[in-house]
């Protein structure tokens, strides 16, 4: 087998593989820990550390972006067949 072949071929597979497994992972799991409050879904007050609600997931878990998208998408032709 030709040795550019080869290199081609696997400069194809590896990204389909990446891309398949992230597409899988966002079915399966479409939420994730939220990198903000480690999951806690609170966050402190820099000046007093009161705790309160995470600003940016209000309950520890985030939608992926992948998910997201998907459910864009998904919306979108939706309401384009209605």
């Amino acid at each position: 087998m030709d040795p550019l072949l080869t290199l081609a071929i696997a400069a194809v597979a590896a990204p389909t593989v990446v891309t398949l497994g992230y597409v899988g992972l966002c079915w399966i799991a479409p939420f994730k820990t939220c990198k903000r409050c480690a999951g806690t879904g609170h966050t402190t007050t820099p000046i007093l550390r009161r705790p309160r609600a995470c600003r940016r997931c209000h309950r520890g878990m985030r939608l992926r972006t992948g998910r997201r998208v998907f459910n864009h998408f998904h919306r979108l032709r939706a309401e384009a067949t209605r």
